[in-house]
């Protein structure tokens, strides 16, 4: 590993702001503008520009230099690839890093190389000088253990995403009322109305041509086994270890009550319950399958799939994709896996070339300010919103356009991601009403499980970890698939599964997994 030299240093909402610690008075940061270089790579963006274009400045730019006199210039490494990692290994090899390194999923390297002196703590940095950090860790606390390196420093500033409820079950409701059918209460129950959707046309075309259970992301075929009680994932990252009633991590894929649901999983696919191309068909399917009235239930976005009754209102008479609660499994529990994490690896840090550490994590403080975090969020008032009553309200030409209000949010510079914390009202805005209320139906009952924030290892714990896990979940995601198509049967192969899994290593890497859970939650 490169060795680095530590620079010198001198209802809905869970994450609600409330009045700046700073004054309006403490700003500009600096009396003389004072450049500092960026490394910003993301998913919609690799470089610090709209659409990565390092030659035009976002609005939020132009005015947090305004604001601030703190001007950031880009030099993005790997601009010609979409990979964040690949990007940030070509980064971390010139060991000449920019005085901030931002974007996407920058937790594990910055916690990796951070301990070794290629980032700057922010322990003490925030503690003298960002009150609006400081506030926000004291309201929400363990959030701070969360994104803490094995060394107990954190060296980022992480994107907190706010709200609770991220992806529902949604149902064909006017394909129930067609068939006399009454939405799903259990396991049980759906499974007899995707039959009936399988079978008694309620699309009206005379074909046998329904889907009944479709997913845009394969991944949340994966779902439906919380019906027969497994996990799938213990945060919102696909694939992910999860934490066990007894306060262990483990691992969904390697749990007996899996080899069960899956069992049932695979039935389902036989039958034709589950789209026969729900490993090809892709990011279309949600498009294709709605728009040609023939999907019937998935586990989606509350926001964007709601958009769908209000789209297809006039090319498919009576259309109603609603959000219904969570059918109760096999062991009558009635869960919502899936939730909005509270913090993300996504963010931003001060690397070791900084030469004006005091005066950077004062501007990351700045987008913890009331003023900064509206800029954040919403982009730049009069432009894109105005206050109403309080209320910061788009503009009548953001809401109605026909690019989506993230999308545009993207090109203004608010939303990406940088160190913030996130403003639910943003979002509450653009969602269609029948999301609406079916938020508010989750929220009457207790749905939501607790999520695993990720762990920190130390350099023996981080090797075993890259030694072995890899190739685990590259077996278990294959076997997974083959048993969905029916290519083996999952109980009969069970035995030899978890055999190979701790042939492979699996014990190591749960061993190393918990050590670094208790080191960093106790």
């Amino acid at each position: 590993m490169r060795t680095f030299k530590l620079a010198s240093l001198a209802i809905l909402g869970t994450t609600a702001l409330t009045a700046p610690v700073f004054a309006e008075s403490h700003l500009p940061i600096v009396d003389e503008p004072l450049e500092l270089t960026i490394h910003m790579h993301w998913p919609r963006a690799q470089g610090y520009g709209p659409g990565g274009d390092t030659g035009t400045l976002y609005p939020v730019e132009e005015v947090t230099r305004e604001k601030t006199n703190v001007y950031l210039v880009d030099k993005t490494s790997g601009r010609n690839t979409k990979d964040n990692n690949e990007a940030m290994n070509l980064l971390i090899a010139t060991g000449d890093l920019p005085d901030i390194v931002g974007g996407n999923r920058i937790q594990q390297p910055v916690n990796q190389y951070g301990p070794e002196g290629a980032f700057v703590p922010l322990n003490e940095l925030v503690d003298e000088h960002a009150p609006n950090i400081k506030k926000f860790w004291d309201e929400h606390p363990g959030l701070k253990e969360a994104i803490s390196a094995y060394d107990g420093n954190y060296y980022y500033i992480p994107y907190l995403p706010d709200g609770k409820y991220g992806r529902a079950w949604f149902i064909r409701q006017d394909w129930l009322d067609k068939l006399g059918l009454e939405q799903p209460d259990n396991v049980d129950e759906l499974y007899e109305v995707m039959v009936a959707f399988r079978d008694q046309d309620p699309n009206g075309n005379g074909q046998k041509d329904e889907v009944p259970y479709f997913a845009r992301d394969w991944e949340e075929v994966l779902r439906l086994m919380t019906l027969w009680d497994a996990r799938t994932s213990g945060s919102d990252t696909y694939h992910d270890f999860y934490v066990t009633p007894e306060g262990k991590i483990a691992h969904p894929y390697a749990q007996d009550a899996y080899r069960d649901a899956m069992a049932n999983l695979a039935q389902w696919y036989k039958e034709g319950l589950i789209d026969s191309e729900v490993f090809t068909r892709g990011s279309s399917a949600r498009d294709f399958l709605l728009g040609e009235n023939l999907g019937g239930v998935t586990h989606d976005w509350f926001a964007s799939t709601s958009g769908y009754n209000s789209a297809l209102a006039d090319k498919i008479e009576g259309f109603n994709f609603i959000p219904f609660l969570p059918p109760k499994s096999a062991g009558g529990v009635r869960m919502e896996e899936h939730r909005r994490i509270p913090i993300k690896p996504d963010g931003w840090a001060i690397s070791y070339t900084n030469k004006n550490p005091v005066e950077t994590i004062k501007y990351f403080d700045y987008f913890f300010s009331e003023e900064g975090a509206l800029l954040a969020n919403f982009g730049v008032e009069g432009k894109t919103w105005n206050m109403v009553d309080g209320e910061p309200i788009f503009t009548d030409e953001v809401l109605n356009s026909d690019t989506p209000v993230n999308s545009q949010m993207y090109l203004e510079g608010a939303q990406i991601y940088r160190g913030y914390p996130q403003d639910y009202r943003y979002e509450w805005q653009w969602t269609a009403e029948a999301a609406r209320k079916g938020i508010e139906l989750y929220d009457s009952e207790d749905l939501l499980v607790d999520q695993f924030l990720g762990v920190a290892f130390n350099k023996e714990e981080q090797e075993v970890y890259d030694k072995y896990w890899p190739s685990i979940q590259t077996y278990m995601l294959e076997r997974q698939q083959a048993w969905i198509l029916g290519s083996g049967d999952i109980k009969a192969d069970w035995d030899a599964y978890v055999e190979t899994l701790n042939k492979m290593g699996y014990d190591k890497v749960i061993e190393v997994m918990n050590s670094a859970y208790e080191r960093q939650y106790g």
